[in-house]
């Protein structure tokens, strides 16, 4: 296996960033959702976290994207980026570290279970909700 880096992003990586994300959201059958735009040298994966709050364990980690380029899968990276983000995690004081997976992403399924996670929907019977345009406006009246 190559030498892989794993750290925070720069500002310099916006570029190959965006490029993971359209992969990404290409990958996920969602294209026509990637509304930013930007461009640049060789990134072959990402993880996007930030920091959300329970109400009984307090201070949490989420990562809301995992991507590793298809031709660079297999080799560790994306275990080795989620081992980043707990990193990051326990440096901040947090208790759980959360993300979610479509349901027909088994290799990402397995991957997870196999490090640790708990699926919330099998265990708890947890289902996500989002409100997005129309709804959204609608719902805070404007």
């Amino acid at each position: 296996m190559a030498s892989v880096l794993i750290r925070e992003a720069k500002e310099g990586d916006c570029g190959n960033i965006l490029r993971l994300i359209r992969e990404l959201a290409e990958y996920e059958k969602l294209s026509d959702q990637v509304k930013i735009s930007e461009e640049g040298p060789c990134v072959v994966g990402y993880g996007l976290y930030y920091f959300i709050y329970s109400t009984w364990k307090g201070r949490n980690i989420y990562l809301e994207d995992i991507y590793v380029k298809p031709e660079y899968r297999g080799q560790g990276i994306g275990s080795k980026i989620i081992k980043k983000v707990a990193e990051v995690a326990l440096d901040k004081g947090c208790s759980q570290f959360r993300l979610a997976v479509l349901d027909w992403n088994k290799g990402a399924t397995d991957l997870y279970k196999a490090l640790g996670a708990q699926d919330l929907t099998e265990a708890e019977g947890w289902h996500c909700f989002r409100f997005e345009g129309e709804a959204m406006r609608e719902l805070a009246g404007k």
